[in-house]
């Protein structure tokens, strides 16, 4: 099941900087404030701020589908077109997260909650 966008992460330069910027646009501080990633959770949605691109290497905003089972839905991605770009890992307390691209490149994201 979809349980449609609740994540979208954002490349930034200065953590600090951004970290300000989207505080005031969101009015609310960090629910989650380290190093290498910034936090907000505000209207049922969450909008990460990730130095540099981090890991995934984002190059732009992703946003990211909330799904029942992350490995059954990239298979209907891919079947349909898709790509895997990035495979489906834990990033701490049992989230699973993983990206492909569309047809045309667009990163798209996947987010399973334990």
């Amino acid at each position: 099941m979809n349980h449609g966008i609740k994540t979208v992460l954002h490349p930034v330069a200065d953590l600090g900087k951004a970290k300000a910027v989207y505080a005031a646009l969101l009015e609310t501080e960090p629910s989650a404030d380290s190093e290498w990633y910034v936090g907000f959770d505000v209207a049922g949605q969450h909008i990460g701020l990730v130095p540099g691109g981090g890991p995934q290497g984002l190059t732009g905003p992703t946003a990211y589908w909330h799904v029942d089972d992350i490995e059954a839905k990239l298979a209907e991605v891919t079947a349909a077109g898709g790509a895997v770009k990035e495979q489906p890992h834990d990033v701490g307390g049992g989230r699973l997260v993983a990206s492909f691209t569309d047809t045309d490149g667009n990163v798209l994201g996947l987010v399973q909650d334990k």
